[in-house]
């Protein structure tokens, strides 16, 4: 049995996740900041729920150590993130931080945990969630595409540096997708100069697509062997990103101005 250790698997991506790859035969450890609240994922067979807040330094040693001791760890699923959105004159510095903390360098700490463990065993894989903001440029989501931008280059870079140990790493880039992620894990930063075009970005968001969907995406990434390091996940995804391909950058870069701005 193949153990996945997964980070922010209290909701959305992560909770669905958990439930598919258990569902599929694999022992899961779950983590999230309050696992005492969860009650589906704690009744669940061969499902150990850990506490981590992935900007919590200590809290990432201690998880990985009770990880490592429970099981042999196969694959490093992280998930956990929020969303900022906003004009980028209205975010704070807590705000900046706070996004960049958790979503990119949460998954930079409990990354640089495992891979010691890893190159041990000779073997293991980390998949990292970033999203379609990680390939493209859309107004009012700077700071949180800027993480996921940084998640996408990073995990290249990790792929070629860790592959001599039989270290995998590959990204899997959710569109928008039913979670919380605009409502319990969103942060809106106001400005009066913005808000009405805010709005109307935020109205085009089209949450279209399951958690569930998602999570085969990463079961299939993290099953097919395949030397493959990004995987576009969703029912509009693999679109956004051809039409970005298929264009250019630039112009790609002056279709969303198009639509959002003239």
């Amino acid at each position: 049995m193949k153990t996945i250790f997964i980070t922010g698997a209290s909701s959305g991506i992560g909770k669905a996740s958990a439930q598919f790859f258990h569902d599929k035969g694999w022992y899961v450890i779950a983590t999230m900041r309050h696992p005492e609240k969860e009650t589906v994922l704690s009744q669940l067979e061969n499902v150990q729920l850990l506490t981590l807040d992935v900007t919590n330094v200590e809290q990432i040693t201690s998880a990985v150590s009770k990880a490592i001791t429970l099981r042999k760890v196969d694959v490093v699923l992280n998930n956990a993130g929020y969303g900022l959105f906003g004009a980028m004159e209205a975010y704070t510095e807590e705000q900046i931080m706070r996004q960049i903390n958790t979503n990119f360098l949460g998954a930079v700490r409990v990354t640089q945990a495992f891979i010691p463990y890893f190159r041990a065993q000779q073997g293991g894989l980390f998949i990292n969630i970033t999203s379609v903001g990680g390939n493209t440029g859309f107004p009012f989501s700077s700071i949180y595409n800027a993480t996921k931008w940084a998640l996408e280059g990073w995990s290249e870079c990790l792929s070629v540096e860790l592959a001599g140990f039989n270290i995998g790493v590959k990204t899997v880039a959710p569109d928008a997708t039913k979670t919380d992620l605009f409502s319990r894990s969103f942060d809106l930063a106001r400005h009066p100069v913005y808000d009405a075009a805010v709005e109307k970005v935020l109205a085009a968001v089209d949450q279209e697509t399951l958690p569930e969907e998602i999570a085969a995406v990463i079961y299939e990434a993290a099953t097919d062997a395949a030397d493959q390091l990004r995987y576009p996940a969703g029912k509009k995804a693999k679109g956004i990103l051809e039409r970005r391909r298929e264009i250019g950058a630039e112009e790609f870069r002056r279709e969303i101005m198009r639509y959002f701005v003239k």
